[in-house]
């Protein structure tokens, strides 16, 4: 088993601000996480899952998360 990776690790290993991550988990949205009583911390592979979900190849690439918006 992985170690699990705190918000400040995944912060440094996506870029996204510690703030940000937190809004995310209000709305439902962005990485997931687990609570172990009032930890949050991230698997490994849900980060790099999440990594490889937003791979795009020009500017103008959607994502294939645009067709679920419409």
């Amino acid at each position: 088993m992985q170690k699990l990776l705190n918000e400040k690790q995944v912060s440094e290993l996506t870029g996204r601000a510690v703030t940000t991550l937190q809004k995310d988990r209000l709305k439902g949205t962005g990485l997931r996480y687990v609570r172990l009583g009032r930890l949050i911390r991230y698997r490994p592979e849900d980060v790099e899952a999440w990594i490889k979900d937003n791979l795009r190849n020009s500017t103008s690439d959607p994502g294939p998360d645009h067709d679920k918006a419409a």
